[in-house]
């Protein structure tokens, strides 16, 4: 059933029922998408997936945020409230290979969609649920990626004294990383064994491990860490500085990277002052250290400043808005869009390199229930046979 303009990726021949919304689902199935699968997602009809009306931003005459998590993939309109829309979901995931759902735990087996169900028509099948507190305790609780941030503790440790979220919801991402992982790690045992499996993933788990050094503080020293702005609790200098014209963030992560700072601003005494001889004694000082640096820094511009300091292995550059992000990743030959030459729109590239299985690009993100006649009338064709 896959489209003839379509090309064979990695997961090629790979069939994915998509039931899920918002973002750490349609991440992880985009991912999948991009890697040759071919995805259905099935939706709401009239309605379809919540963030296609979250904006503004819109562009095409939708929603940017939709657009970020959906391009490679078939739109189906299913009830499945009705009972014709959960037949025809029913023979969806008998034929596919992988099942993605980020429903509130319990909401599948309402509809007669449950992995226990599910795996009694389909035993190879791959069944993953997306939760944001997990099936147990926390099933009942609603959750969006702020909430998470909030009760996970991300945001106690991100910001300059009140407590902040981060800029774009990344524990969704997060879980849609980890989901991708269990998934192709399902895939993998099945080729050897034919079994199939249920992999679950949850918000606040895939935070707490997504934390790794500040959330092992606490695992391991029952460390309770704070908010540092922009500083790093266990590195020294790892910040950012002001300077002539615009801030710069400098990440020096060695002893000797210290040093050809200090050689290369004209501080040399730095490298020499006790309090700042090794990575430990910088940390445990590191207010008299910024107050030295930031003296210094603010002499000249923060291109400068990078112009001097990166030929010699000193990380830094100076704090770029989203536009200036994009002109480094083009600089560098990165192209962060898809190419032109797909003809879809300028969407945001995967970052994978495969060298011999590349991603693709085949479509664009699908208007709501596009694909619905078509899958259905293969959806009646397999069920006839």
């Amino acid at each position: 059933m896959t489209d003839e303009k379509r090309t064979a990726g990695v997961l090629a021949g790979i069939v994915v029922a998509d039931f899920g919304r918002i973002l750490a689902a349609p991440y992880l199935t985009m991912m999948l998408a991009d890697l040759g699968a071919d995805v259905i997602k099935v939706e709401r009809p009239g309605a379809g997936d919540d963030t296609r009306g979250w904006g503004p931003p819109f562009a095409g005459g939708q929603a940017t945020y939709f657009q970020s998590v959906n391009r490679n993939k078939t739109s189906v309109a299913l009830d499945l409230r009705s009972e014709e829309g959960q037949r025809y979901a029913r023979e969806l995931v008998r034929r596919s290979d992988i099942v993605v759902e980020n429903f509130r735990p319990g909401t599948m087996a309402k509809f007669g969609l449950s992995y226990e169900e599910m795996r009694g028509i389909n035993p190879g099948l791959i069944y993953c649920s997306l939760s944001a507190f997990g099936g147990g305790a926390g099933a009942e609780l609603p959750g969006y990626d702020l909430l998470i941030q909030a009760a996970g503790g991300l945001m106690s440790i991100t910001g300059d004294g009140e407590p902040t979220k981060t800029g774009v919801a990344v524990v969704d991402v997060l879980a849609g990383l980890h989901a991708a992982v269990g998934v192709l790690a399902a895939l993998r045992h099945r080729e050897s064994t034919g079994e199939g499996q249920l992999v679950e993933v949850n918000l606040l788990s895939s935070l707490l491990a997504g934390m790794v050094n500040q959330s092992t503080a606490y695992a391991l020293a029952d460390i309770v860490p704070s908010a540092l702005g922009n500083r790093h609790p266990s590195i020294a200098p790892y910040e950012v500085f002001a300077t002539a014209d615009r801030p710069l963030a400098v990440a020096v992560g060695s002893d000797g990277q210290f040093v050809t700072l200090c050689r290369a601003i004209g501080a040399e005494h730095l490298a020499d002052d006790p309090r700042f001889t090794d990575n430990t004694t910088r940390v445990a000082h590191v207010e008299a250290l910024a107050a030295e640096l930031g003296g210094i820094l603010t002499t000249r511009s923060a291109a400068d400043w990078a112009a001097l300091l990166t030929p010699l292995g000193v990380p830094c550059g100076p704090v770029n808005d989203m536009a200036g992000a994009f002109a480094l990743a083009d600089s560098l030959g990165l192209r962060p869009r898809i190419p032109s030459e797909t003809g879809l729109p300028p969407l945001v590239a995967n970052p994978i390199t495969l060298s011999r299985n590349p991603v693709r690009y085949v479509s664009a993100p699908p208007e709501l229930g596009s694909g619905t006649d078509r899958i259905r009338a293969w959806l009646d064709e397999t069920s006839a046979g």
